[in-house]
C-alpha cells in the first residue's frame, strides 16, 4: 500500500475557508482596526497637517474643507490633527486599564480561591460591593473626586474593571483546585 502525498497536504476548500472566515473573521477585523489605530498613533507627528495645540482664533468653527479635513474647533485648532494625537492617549489609557485591571483582578481572584475561608469571603464581598454600583456612575464619581487628568481617569476606570476579572479568575482557580492532580499534589505535600 502506498499513501499518496497529495492526500496529506490538501489545500483548504471553499467551505473550510468560509467556515474559518465566519469563525475568526470578526476577531481579525477587530485586531486589524486596533493595529491600524496603533500605527496612526505612532505616525501622528508625520500624518497631522497642523500641530494639535496651535490656536488660530481667526479660523474658529470652520466647516470641513481641503485645508481642515474635519473642520476646526472653537479655538481654531484643527480637529483632524487633534484626533490623530488623541489616539495616543486613548490607546494608552485603554490598554493600561485592561492590563492593570486584569492583573489586579486575577491576583485578587486567585488569592481568594487559594486562601478560602475569611479571606475568600472578604475579597469576594469587596468585589460584590464594587459590582453593585453602576460602572459608569462609579467611574464618574471617582474621577470627580480625584480630579482632572489621564492618570486619575485610568485609576477611576481601573476600580470599575478589576472586579470582573477577579470573579472570573476565582471561578477558574476553584475549578482547577478541585481537579484530581491538585488533590494528589496536596496529599504528596506539595
Amino acid at each position: 500500500m502506498s499513501i499518496s502525498t497529495t492526500s496529506l497536504a490538501l489545500p483548504p476548500t471553499r467551505s473550510r475557508l468560509r467556515r474559518r472566515l465566519r469563525r475568526y473573521g470578526p476577531a481579525w477585523l477587530g485586531g486589524g482596526i486596533v493595529l491600524a489605530w496603533v500605527v496612526v498613533a505612532l505616525l501622528a507627528p508625520w500624518l497631522a497637517p497642523y500641530p494639535p495645540d496651535a490656536v488660530d482664533v481667526t479660523s474658529r468653527l470652520l466647516p470641513p474643507s481641503a485645508a481642515h479635513w474635519m473642520g476646526t474647533d472653537t479655538l481654531g485648532r484643527d480637529v483632524f490633527s487633534r484626533l490623530l494625537y488623541g489616539a495616543r492617549l486613548s490607546l494608552f489609557a485603554g490598554f493600561s486599564v485592561v492590563l492593570l485591571g486584569a492583573a489586579l483582578g486575577t491576583l485578587v481572584g486567585i488569592v481568594a480561591a487559594w486562601a478560602r475561608g475569611i479571606w475568600d469571603e472578604g475579597l469576594m464581598r469587596l468585589t460584590d460591593l464594587v459590582l453593585c454600583f453602576p460602572p459608569i456612575i462609579l467611574a464618574l464619581a471617582i474621577a470627580a473626586a480625584l480630579g482632572i487628568g489621564p492618570v486619575n481617569t485610568i485609576l477611576a476606570m481601573l476600580v470599575v474593571w478589576w472586579p470582573k476579572f477577579a470573579r472570573l479568575a476565582r471561578a477558574l482557580a476553584l475549578v482547577q483546585r478541585s481537579q484530581e492532580y491538585v488533590e494528589a499534589a496536596i496529599v504528596l505535600g506539595l
